[in-house]
């Protein structure tokens, strides 16, 4: 069996930066274990599955550890496929998801996606998760359950202080335990990272979905909507975000590095 595979750096305006996500077209479902085996081989921090369904398509994520029920960037990616690459003439594509209908909208330069807002609330975060994440934060909250896992956010009061941090991934793993890491921005609205080792990812590069909490957190924090906010990982990205009671509207540009073909 052939699969095409299409890789696109997601949140990027050229290859090597953003967020890496596989896209694999396909005419009807395979297995989830041979999806999860696909997933696995490309490590990278997803892969997505597309099956036409209807006037869009059904699409799915996965880790190289698990299926997630929600992923940002390779969302976007697959956007960028379908109308960059497949059908430029359309000016949006809706996918059907574990998290519902998600759209992504052609806005000049930029696509959009339409996702839920997934708020932070006040939670018990052990000392032990702040332990294994590092820094000293001047907030902890917790995150509804994504991705299997323990989900909190940690705030700290600098840049430098997200920047700063070495998280320890085998103890965060032993926790089943994933975190944001956050604060104000020196030259964007908030800055963050995300560790995700309990998924099967020790650092995303760019992660949308956890701007789905961070909007709203500091939209209301800062007073101010829209944001422009940057994901501070070693590859980086720039992430537009709109809050729109509960829904938020996040907006980045990609980058096609690769097509290929998948044999199994």
């Amino acid at each position: 069996m052939k699969i095409p595979i299409i890789q696109i750096d997601a949140f990027a305006d050229r290859p090597f930066v953003g967020n890496p996500a596989a896209i694999c077209p396909l005419d009807s479902w395979l297995s989830d274990a041979t999806l999860q085996a696909i997933a696995n081989e490309n490590n990278l921090s997803e892969t997505a599955f597309l099956v036409p369904e209807g006037d869009g398509f059904r699409l799915r994520w996965f880790t190289p550890a698990v299926e997630v029920a929600l992923c940002g960037h390779a969302t976007l990616a697959s956007g960028h496929y379908i109308l960059a690459m497949c059908e430029p003439s359309r000016d949006s594509v809706a996918f059907e998801t574990l998290s519902g209908t998600l759209t992504v909208r052609r806005e000049g330069e930029l696509l959009t996606m339409d996702f839920p807002t997934v708020p932070a609330t006040a939670g018990d975060v052990s000392d032990q998760v702040v332990a294994a994440v590092g820094g000293r934060p001047i907030e902890r909250l917790a995150v509804p359950r994504l991705h299997g896992a323990d989900f909190f956010m940690l705030v700290y009061e600098h840049q430098s202080d997200v920047a700063a941090l070495r998280p320890d991934f085998s103890a965060l793993k032993r926790l089943n335990c994933n975190a944001i890491a956050t604060a104000r921005g020196d030259e964007h609205d908030f800055v963050s990272r995300f560790f995700a080792p309990a998924s099967g990812i020790e650092e995303d590069p760019v992660t949308g979905s956890a701007h789905c909490t961070l909007a709203p957190f500091w939209a209301e924090r800062l007073g101010k909507n829209p944001l422009h906010a940057r994901q501070i990982s070693a590859r980086g990205g720039d992430v537009r975000c709109n809050v729109r009671g509960d829904r938020v509207v996040l907006a980045g540009r990609c980058a096609l590095f690769m097509t290929g073909e998948i044999s199994i």
